[in-house]
């Protein structure tokens, strides 16, 4: 093959993976952006019921709940719905008294997902005419219920969603956590969810509000029983239902820890890697594509150099240039550390272990692994 004729494709290949990585700065800029309203202005609101799925949250549902309870919201019921912990959830959850309804969930059901049958179960018992689904690893500002609940009124939403961002603590959380985001920004086309005329869908299942009509009229948690990754699914099923979406980053309205070791971030993200839904071609194609649009046009500029082409070369320095800064950049836009960014390539193999294991376990038929909880593939 011609020298000219390989330069070319390695040039336009580049190209095309340094187009691609782009676009988790379009989607994510692209993201309308709600921040704390002003003061109350006294007018009557909705009721609004807030369902804490917890399962072996001792450690972040009392922070959890003091941000709910000090929520500037007039009309707000706050349940919890335990789901079976072996911690002090439930005592946690009981010191509050009548400020916090406390629900033990009935045991699981066959073909149930935890966390979906702790919403589904907490939906049942409240009364509110929009229902707000959170975790326990959320911390709330004062006027989060208020400004999320108004805002889906302005857009007519049947299901809003707010995006918080992670606190990254250890070594790892910065280094991985701003890749996923990107990924997730990316893979589901996040500002394209607030277009009516998008087929994009998406939640965050760690704040998803639902107008609770909407909600009954796609079948709730019912309808998404065995689904792993429960808030996308939601969103899938208001979407095909023609009801309207909406998201928005909230940096200053949420934050969340979402993992506080390496054992149990690994864990999370080989739950969403995964899901229970396995195709072992698309595992494949994911594990190519990280290859190819990530690591492959980092070896531009060493192979430029090793041959002696010099304008190679200088594109491979572009490059470099252009990828790394673009990393670091995106850390930081989502408060993370600027050095995570130089260390991309480290989270793209973090991820390519990710997927390649769950190719070993689709294969075998390994469950699905999250919480102490076991969910079949398939």
């Amino acid at each position: 093959m011609p020298e000219a004729l390989v330069l070319g494709l390695v040039v336009a290949g580049s190209i095309v993976a340094l187009l691609y990585q782009g676009l988790a700065l379009l989607f994510g800029y692209g993201m309308p952006r709600l921040d704390p309203p002003g003061p109350p202005d006294g007018r009557p609101r909705p009721r609004v019921s807030v369902v804490v799925a917890a399962r072996n949250e001792e450690r972040d549902l009392p922070v959890c709940l003091d941000g709910l309870l000090a929520q500037d919201y007039p009309n707000l019921e706050v349940i919890v719905v335990d789901g079976g912990s072996t911690d002090r959830t439930r005592e946690v959850a009981a010191a509050y008294g009548g400020r916090v309804r406390l629900i033990e969930e009935p045991p699981l059901p066959d073909g149930w997902v935890g966390k979906n049958w702790a919403c589904h179960t907490g939906f049942q018992a409240s009364g509110g005419e929009w229902v707000l689904f959170t975790d326990a690893d959320m911390r709330y500002h004062p006027t989060a219920v208020r400004a999320s609940v108004d805002w889906a009124e302005r857009e007519g939403a049947d299901l809003a969603t707010l995006g918080p961002p992670i606190e990254m603590v250890g070594f790892w959380e910065n280094v991985v956590l701003p890749f996923y985001t990107q990924l997730v920004l990316t893979y589901f086309r996040a500002s394209r969810v607030n277009r009516d005329d998008s087929r994009a869908a998406m939640a965050n299942g760690q704040f998803t509000l639902v107008r609770r009509s909407s909600y009954e009229k796609v079948g709730g948690h019912a309808a998404i029983r065995s689904a792993v990754i429960e808030d996308v699914r939601l969103a899938q099923e208001f979407r095909r239902a023609g009801l309207k979406l909406r998201i928005v980053w909230a940096p200053e309205l949420l934050t969340t820890r979402m993992y506080r070791n390496r054992p149990e971030m690994f864990e999370g993200l080989l739950k969403t890697v995964y899901g229970t839904r396995f195709s072992a071609l698309r595992q494949v194609a994911f594990l190519a594509g990280l290859v190819a649009f990530f690591w492959l046009p980092l070896l531009v500029l060493p192979i430029a150099i090793l041959w002696g082409l010099p304008l190679l070369a200088a594109w491979g320095a572009f490059l470099y240039l252009a990828l790394f800064g673009k990393h670091v950049a995106f850390a930081r836009s989502v408060r993370g550390r600027a050095w995570a960014g130089l260390l991309y390539p480290v989270a793209v193999g973090y991820y390519v272990i990710l997927v390649a294991v769950s190719i070993a376990r689709g294969v075998r038929r390994r469950p699905v692994m999250w919480k102490g909880r076991a969910y079949p593939v398939g």
